[in-house]
C-alpha cells in the first residue's frame, strides 16, 4: 500500500483530463500522421499515378509502402502516446507493442486506450528492481495485452456507435448536423486536443466526415488569411497548411478573433452537406488542409474529377477566406478585434 501511494505521488505520473484528452491524444496524432495519414498519402500517389501513366515498379513500390506505413498504424500511436505520457525508454519502445495489441482488438481508440493503461504500469515499476531490463517491458506488455483484451473491443464499438450516431443524423438532417458537425469538430482542430483522432476513433465518414473537413478548412484557412496582415507570409503558410492551434494564446487574451472562421464553418458546413454532398474517409475527415490531408481524402473518397477539385477549392478554400475576412471586418469596426490580435511568435 505503502509503494503504491508513493507511485500516485510521483511527478512523472498524474491522472487529469488534461493528461489525456490533450498530451496523450494529441501525441496520439502525430503517430497517426506518421503511419495511417502519411501512408494514405504515398498509398494515393502511388494509385493515381498507375492511373496516369499506368503500373510500374515505383507505382507498386509506392502503394505497398503506403499500404504497410498504414498497417503499422498501431505501433506508431503506440510510440506516440507513450511519449506524449513522458515515458521512459523502455515503457516507450514496449508500447509498440502494446499499441499493435490494441489496435488489432480495438482499432484505435483500443491502440489508445491499451498503451495509455501499459505506459502508466509499466512506469510504475520503471527503475524499481535491479532487473528493470525484464519487468518494466513485462508489466508494459503484459497490462497493455490485458486491457486490450479487457476494454479494447467495447471503447472501439462505443466509439464507432457514437460515430454512426453522427453519420445517420447527419444523413437525415444535413443541414442543422452540417452546421452542428463542421462547427464542433473544427473548434477541436483548433483547441488542443486532436480532431483527427478522433474523427478516426469515431470511423466519421460519408457526409458527416465532409461537414467536419469543411469545418476544419474553415478554421485553419480562415485564421490562415485574417491573421495575414500580423503574420504574413510565414503565419499564412503556418495556419493554411499547419494548424489553427497556433491561435490559442491569442484566443485566450481576445475570444472574438475565434468567432470568424467558426461562423465560416456554420456556413461551409451545410454548404458541403445540403448543395454539394461532399463526403470523406475517416483518416481526412479532421485534418483540414493541415499537409493537404483531408483534400486528399475527399478525392480518394469522391473520385479525381475537375468537379470534386473545384468543390474542394471553393469549400475547402474560398468560401472559408472569403466569410472569414467579411466576418473579421465588421467585429473591427465593432472594436472587437484589433490589429496585434492575431499576432504569433513564429
Amino acid at each position: 500500500m505503502e509503494k503504491f501511494k508513493n507511485f500516485l505521488k510521483r511527478k512523472d505520473i498524474e491522472f487529469s483530463v488534461k493528461r489525456y484528452l490533450q498530451d496523450a491524444l494529441s501525441a496520439m496524432a502525430l503517430g497517426l500522421f506518421a503511419s495511417l495519414l502519411i501512408g494514405l498519402i504515398i498509398k494515393t500517389i502511388g494509385e493515381q499515378a498507375a492511373n496516369l501513366v499506368g503500373e510500374s515498379a515505383v507505382t507498386g513500390f509506392l502503394i505497398e509502402s503506403g499500404q504497410t506505413a498504414m498497417g503499422l498504424m498501431g505501433a506508431a500511436v503506440g510510440v506516440a502516446v507513450a511519449w506524449g505520457l513522458k515515458s521512459p525508454p523502455f515503457v516507450l519502445f514496449s508500447s509498440a507493442i502494446t499499441g499493435m495489441m490494441g489496435a488489432a482488438l480495438g482499432g484505435p481508440a483500443g491502440a489508445f486506450l491499451a498503451t495509455a493503461l501499459g505506459a502508466e504500469f509499466g512506469k510504475a515499476v520503471s527503475k524499481e528492481t535491479k532487473v528493470d531490463l525484464i519487468v518494466t517491458p513485462a508489466v508494459t506488455i503484459l497490462v497493455g495485452q490485458l486491457a486490450a483484451i479487457a476494454f479494447g473491443p467495447a471503447v472501439n464499438a462505443l466509439m464507432v456507435g457514437l460515430g454512426k450516431i453522427i453519420m445517420t443524423a447527419t444523413e437525415m438532417q444535413p443541414f442543422v448536423f452540417g452546421i452542428i458537425v463542421s462547427v464542433i469538430v473544427g473548434l477541436a482542430l483548433t483547441a488542443p486536443i486532436s480532431s483527427a483522432a478522433l474523427c478516426i476513433m469515431l470511423d466519421l465518414s460519408g457526409l458527416a466526415a465532409g461537414a467536419a473537413t469543411a469545418g476544419c478548412c474553415a478554421q485553419m484557412i480562415g485564421f490562415a488569411v485574417i491573421s495575414y496582415r500580423d503574420n504574413g507570409v510565414g503565419g499564412l503558410v503556418a495556419q493554411g497548411i499547419g494548424t489553427s492551434m497556433l491561435q490559442i494564446s491569442n484566443i485566450i487574451k481576445n475570444p472574438w478573433i475565434l468567432v470568424p472562421p467558426t461562423l465560416a464553418a456554420a456556413i461551409t458546413g451545410p454548404v458541403s452537406t445540403v448543395i454539394f454532398g461532399m463526403t470523406n474517409i475517416p483518416a481526412g475527415a479532421g485534418m483540414g488542409t493541415s499537409g493537404l490531408v483531408g483534400q486528399i481524402g475527399t478525392l480518394t473518397d469522391m473520385g479525381f474529377s475537375g468537379t470534386v477539385f473545384a468543390e474542394i477549392a471553393l469549400v475547402h478554400i474560398v468560401l472559408p477566406a472569403l466569410l472569414s475576412v467579411i466576418i473579421d471586418r465588421v467585429l473591427r469596426k465593432a472594436g472587437k478585434i484589433h490589429d496585434g490580435d492575431y499576432k504569433l511568435s513564429l
